[in-house]
């Protein structure tokens, strides 16, 4: 049986690393890139859920860029360098409004539609960790579609126990999720300082007499 020396096991099993090495940085850049691609997806699909558009992974960018105008704005960072950033979203005759915040175990997030009287027609909402059955239940439909008819014109609307169904500034709190619910009052009373009077602040393309059909 041929001998190898030392030295020649040594650089064959560098040369092997090497390869293995390369390979699995080459792996995984593409299924970075693929996982990034689903997540921007995601987010599409939800965006369009608020207007009522139910999207694929495979069609979310198509309906995306036939329905949705992203607006940006300038911000500074603590080197004073400016770079755009995601402000809102606009629809047909509306607005959807980005929501960010922290729950009990990790941040949540959604989406709220609103027409040009700042009434919510769409609703979404999702989490990272919340618990099953307690705050995990802000993502559901059930939740989501509490939010329809209420307004973000004059105050914010806040999630609380016995919450009065008529009143156009109130939601059913979780039940048993009580640091969830603190997390979305939260995030609705900062969309709320951002975002009050954006119907008068920003033009819209047409009048509600002239609403056109959403594309699907």
């Amino acid at each position: 049986m041929k001998q190898f020396s030392n030295k020649y096991m040594i650089l064959f099993s560098l040369s092997l690393a090497a390869i293995v090495a390369l390979l699995l940085s080459a792996v995984s850049m593409f299924l970075k890139e693929r996982q990034t691609r689903n997540q921007q997806a995601e987010t599409k699909q939800m965006i369009l859920k608020t207007i009522g558009i139910e999207a694929t992974l495979d069609n979310a960018d198509k309906l995306f860029d036939r329905n949705i105008l992203t607006q940006e704005k300038g911000v500074y960072d603590a080197n004073g360098n400016s770079h755009a950033e995601i402000d809102f979203y606009q629809y047909d005759c509306g607005f959807i409004i980005p929501l960010k915040g922290n729950g009990l175990w990790g941040p949540i997030w959604g989406y709220l539609a609103v027409d040009s009287t700042m009434t919510i027609v769409g609703a979404v909402f999702d989490h990272e960790g919340e618990t099953p059955g307690l705050g995990a239940e802000i993502a559901t439909d059930k939740f989501a579609e509490q939010f329809i008819g209420k307004k973000m014109d004059v105050r914010p609307i806040v999630l609380k126990k016995k919450a009065d169904p008529s009143s156009p500034y109130e939601v059913d709190a979780i039940s048993g999720g009580t640091m969830t619910s603190n997390g979305v009052n939260a995030m609705l009373e900062d969309a709320f300082n951002e975002y009050e009077n954006l119907n008068r602040r920003v033009e819209l393309s047409c009048s509600k007499e002239e609403r056109k059909e959403v594309s699907r």
